[in-house]
């Protein structure tokens, strides 16, 4: 197993755990425990975790983990949401994309659309995501609009108020939104308050907001609050969902798509 491989595995763990012990992490993953505390120490100074006597902790409620250690994560659920999400826009459209691992997966399917490879332009893409932006600036059937800001390590996401101005001036047909957590009683959230406000603003500048959340995120809150669901017209996730889930977002007036 790579060091990455590893990183990511032990990452994961942390995450669905809270703690982990050294000699647990050692059995799990087959490598020696010495290993284990050379990748405990490297990833403590990296502020991916806290290290402990004998082991590790996540660093608390805000706890994510950085978007490329994100992206193998339920891959083939999220292109196939992404799949679907590109099939609901139509040429001509201003669409704006946030960050995160599966918008990212969004921009790409938007990219390989065949119905999108002309046009002047085919689509205007507007995000606060570096990493969008740089994947779809070579594309030149696309308009690319990149919102000012900080960048934001975690998600390579512009936050702040050079952010806010730009988003200010504009509107969009739709907003594709990714989200940590997407409940019926407390909406959509994110880890990040001032990311959670870009979103926020991104989906008030849209006709129609679509959700792009894979079925892990469905009943869950993270601790910034994006939007109510209210705001919300479309969630498009996977086939793992509780029907009663699904059921009580249509319910509240979203249209559920499960692919």
């Amino acid at each position: 197993m790579s060091r990455d491989a590893r990183w990511k595995s032990l990452l994961e763990l942390l995450v669905e755990r809270g703690r982990l012990d050294v000699e647990d992490a050692a059995t799990e993953l087959g490598v020696s425990a010495a290993t284990i505390r050379r990748d405990f120490d490297q990833l403590a100074e990296q502020q991916m975790l806290v290290r402990t006597r004998g082991g590790a902790v996540v660093h608390g409620v805000s706890y994510e983990l950085p978007l490329r250690y994100k992206t193998a994560l339920g891959a083939a659920e999220k292109q196939r949401i992404a799949k679907a999400v590109a099939e609901l826009l139509t040429p001509g459209e201003a669409v704006g994309l946030t960050g995160g691992t599966t918008t990212t997966e969004v921009a790409r399917a938007l990219a390989v659309r065949p119905d999108f490879s002309s046009g002047t332009p085919a689509l205007t893409i507007v995000t606060n995501a570096l990493n969008i932006a740089n994947e779809l600036a070579v594309r030149p059937q696309f308009k690319i609009v990149l919102t000012g800001g900080v960048a934001r390590p975690q998600s390579y996401e512009l936050i702040g108020p050079l952010a806010d101005g730009v988003l200010g001036q504009i509107t969009m047909d739709t907003a594709v939104l990714g989200v940590v957590g997407l409940d019926v009683t407390h909406g959509a959230s994110a880890h990040d308050e001032a990311e959670a406000a870009i979103n926020r603003l991104l989906c008030e500048r849209a006709e129609r907001v679509i959700v792009a959340a894979d079925s892990s995120k469905l009943g869950q809150r993270a601790f910034a609050r994006i939007c109510d669901v209210s705001a919300l017209d479309v969630l498009v996730t996977d086939t793992a969902a509780p029907p009663e889930v699904l059921a009580r977002f249509e319910e509240a007036g979203v249209t559920v798509v499960a692919v």
